[in-house]
């Protein structure tokens, strides 16, 4: 393309200073934040296409959930934060589901470089997470105390090296183990949110049959970003405003959470295309009143 000059009197604008402004100022308009695992497989076919669309969809920020071999999609760390931020995107969390307390260190450096905050744990590492097929259910294996050291520790390099440590749930921590514990309230109440916090799956909980409200109640502070997405009747994935759960209620709650960050997210978009089910979640976190 050529770089077209407009000529106006004493005004000259090139059409790509125009088409910046242009973008930056939809950008402005934008809010709230996308877990890009919801579209994954778009990701993994034209990440920097798919980031367009994230962006047109109306959201502002990300999450992660593609880091491979020191990279992020296929970009370096460096490039991944460019690109993002060249669309008017901003790097805000990111799943690291692979880290060990070997690798913990390159990890660091790796998400440290890719502009984001906060380093999320979104299942218990380290080789401690199971899932039965059969059931499609989910576990772990070793002991409360050993998930708790093991996120404290990676918790503190977190934090050394200017990050935030959060653990993501699904439905498993809400519920009693073998050992008659509830896992999420161990980790909660034997970790210092100096190096450990939480991100809240708002799903997975109700899921579990908790409340979120409760839990912000008893734990005020800990829940530095939720993931938000529903349930229908049949209990199955939905996008946000299309099931029953009362993100309302949930989110005025917001301040005794501690929650500075949310993300849209579907797992499983069924019949929709997760291109579509994200614009429509995105209606829906407006109508309800998210910002």
């Amino acid at each position: 393309m050529h770089n077209f000059i407009i000529n106006n009197g004493k005004k000259a604008i090139s059409v790509f200073m125009l088409t910046a402004l242009a973008t930056s100022m939809q950008a402005q308009d934008n809010f709230g934040g996308l877990a890009l695992y919801t579209v994954r497989d778009h990701m993994g076919q034209d990440p920097k296409a798919t980031l367009e669309k994230v962006e047109e969809a109306g959201y502002a920020y990300v999450e992660a959930a593609g880091y491979n071999e020191g990279k992020f999609y296929g970009m370096a760390p460096e490039d991944f934060k460019a690109y993002l931020e060249s669309l008017g995107l901003k790097p805000v969390s990111t799943h690291q589901g692979t880290v060990t307390l070997e690798n913990a260190d390159e990890q660091i450096a790796a998400v440290k470089a890719a502009g984001f905050e906060y380093f999320t744990i979104p299942v218990p590492p380290m080789g401690m997470f199971t899932f039965n097929p059969e059931s499609r259910t989910m576990g772990m294996k070793g002991t409360v105390k050993d998930l708790a050291d093991v996120l404290t520790e990676l918790g503190k390099k977190c934090e050394a090296a200017g990050l935030k440590l959060l653990y993501h749930n699904h439905d498993f921590e809400f519920k009693k183990n073998e050992d008659g514990v509830v896992t999420i309230d161990y980790l909660l109440e034997n970790t210092d949110p100096k190096y450990v916090n939480f991100q809240m799956d708002l799903y997975w909980v109700t899921k579990a049959g908790s409340d979120p409200v409760a839990y912000f109640e008893k734990y005020p502070g800990r829940f530095k970003s939720w993931h938000v997405k529903d349930m229908d009747d049949e209990g199955k994935f939905a996008p946000v405003g299309e099931g029953h759960i009362d993100f309302k209620r949930i989110l005025d709650e917001k301040e005794t959470s501690g929650m500075m960050k949310y993300f849209v997210e579907q797992d499983m978009t069924w019949d929709k295309e997760p291109l579509e089910v994200i614009k429509i979640s995105h209606k829906g976190i407006k109508e309800i009143g998210f910002d």
